[in-house]
């Protein structure tokens, strides 16, 4: 492995084309905390997928699957934190896997990433379209179906991704706390008053944990983690990067795993244990608005209306800004083309690579309308079903990475615990989940045999790609 993947690149380096090849910014624990708590978009996740896992998993005791994912995914995290002083490249998953695993496999998983985000990225329009399309008249800024709020989203969007990090951090962070505040505001409500039959007891009751399919229940709760470990990907734009990731990865973790546990134990509170399973299955979509106004009245539900609207929004520019450092870190190997590592001369923005993420989501939303798709059952389950499959299989990969690259620089070692124990732990744990994953993966592409296959083709397809890609040079330079 070439020694200048322990360099970082000067910060007065330069691309091909003469702008500056390193990104810029002054980014603190909070602003990347917010950035990756935003991509699991806390409000979205607690209207959507948990009534999904109330109603397809483990019923009233679901909000205890948030615990179970949380502690395997800091298994994964404390491997994750104990090799970030060792990697001194951007790239997340890639740069991470490359120091464990060599140049090949790294690669392979920034292709893998980089799939999985962006249709992630594309596939929350097919949400946020519709639920700007169903705000009241007086909320709406534009007119017409449901593409053509997602195509004004996707605008605003490349203009935040193009302008300086900071920019989309004060954005996001605006969002996010209006979002979980209101959340915070309903949970306390229902949690002091006790709901509408006392305090809901199957976070706390075996029997009820395991009842129903559990499995199914891991599975959304996970997905709702999603995007945690990329505060990685903000290391040239973090100030004081081998202290500000740890500490913003396990912060993320922990605000993320405590909030969809409590926020899912009381929503099932305030419909009633007796009733909550039936609720999730017959009114999903309006089980935590309907809630909402009971508990809030009116005005908590016309609250929540708008805000899972804005959750979506920030969920959708923290994956863009995830996505266009995957590019911009592969271009920067040779893995991409060039002038897609150039950073913005005065934002230090990855403008280009922001610039053609925009142009790929633009590309599937066109796609997605001119065959006609749904934009929630088909476009919005389909992407998040290979994103789901793919960003699981890379944390099981990076554990990996993490557990070879410390038995094999035995003078990096700090314990067994976060070095070989956690990591292992963490890579068992992620390896069942994507089993449970892909044994349900039939139903999260909408029923359809073909796509279930395709998704994990395509992904180890990607993951194929990375040595091809390094054995033609690509990769060297890091």
């Amino acid at each position: 492995m070439s020694s200048e993947l322990q360099r970082p690149v000067p910060s007065d380096s330069r691309s091909r084309s003469g702008e500056r090849a390193r990104l810029r910014g002054d980014l603190g624990v909070t602003s990347i905390v917010f950035m990756v708590t935003a991509a699991a978009s806390p409000l979205a996740v607690v209207g959507g997928p948990v009534p999904l896992g109330i109603a397809g998993g483990n019923g009233t005791g679901f909000p205890a699957t948030y615990v179970v994912a949380g502690v395997v995914l800091l298994f994964f995290a404390v491997g994750f934190t104990a090799m970030t002083p060792h990697v001194r490249a951007a790239g997340a998953f890639s740069s991470y896997v490359e120091r464990g695993l060599g140049r090949g496999a790294g690669l392979g998983a920034g292709f893998a990433a980089l799939l999985s985000y962006v249709t992630l990225e594309a596939g929350v329009f097919g949400l946020l379209g519709p639920g700007l399309a169903a705000l009241p008249a007086g909320a709406q800024v534009v007119g017409g179906p449901w593409w053509v709020y997602a195509t004004s989203a996707l605008a605003v969007v490349a203009f935040l991704g193009y302008r300086d990090v900071e920019l989309s951090g004060k954005v996001l962070g605006v969002g996010l706390v209006a979002e979980v505040l209101v959340v915070v505001v309903f949970d306390a409500v229902v949690l002091v008053t006790g709901g509408d039959s006392g305090l809901s007891s199957g976070i706390v009751s075996p029997d009820r944990i395991m009842s129903g399919a559990p499995g199914v229940g891991v599975l959304f709760a996970v997905l709702g983690f999603i995007g945690f470990e990329a505060t990685a990907v903000f290391r040239d734009e973090a100030r004081d990067p081998g202290r500000t990731v740890p500490r913003a990865t396990y912060l993320s973790l922990a605000l993320i795993g405590t909030f969809y546990a409590l926020s899912s134990w009381a929503l099932i509170t305030a419909v009633g244990d007796a009733h909550a399973v039936g609720t999730a299955t017959d009114h999903g979509g309006t089980m935590l608005t309907d809630a909402t106004r009971r508990h809030l009245g009116a005005v908590g539900g016309h609250l929540v209306d708008v805000l899972f609207v804005t959750s979506l929004f920030a969920g959708i520019l923290s994956f863009h800004t995830i996505v266009a450092r995957y590019v911009f870190a592969l271009a920067g190997r040779g893995a991409l083309p060039a002038w897609l590592g150039a950073a913005h001369p005065r934002h230090g923005s990855p403008y280009r690579a922001s610039n053609a993420t925009a142009v790929v989501v633009a590309v599937l939303l066109a796609v997605s309308v001119g065959a006609k798709l749904d934009p929630v059952g088909q476009f919005y389950t389909w992407l998040a079903g290979f994103a789901s499959v793919g960003v699981v299989l890379l944390y099981a990969i990076t554990s990996a990475a993490v557990v070879v690259f410390f038995a094999r620089h035995r003078e990096h070692r700090t314990g067994a615990w976060p070095n070989t124990v956690a990591p292992g732990l963490g890579l068992i744990g992620l390896l069942a989940f994507l089993a449970l994953i892909l044994d349900n993966l039939t139903t999260l592409v909408g029923g359809s045999t073909a796509l279930a296959i395709g998704v994990p083709v395509l992904l180890v397809a990607a993951l194929l790609l990375g040595p091809v890609v390094a054995g033609r040079g690509a990769g060297a330079g890091v």
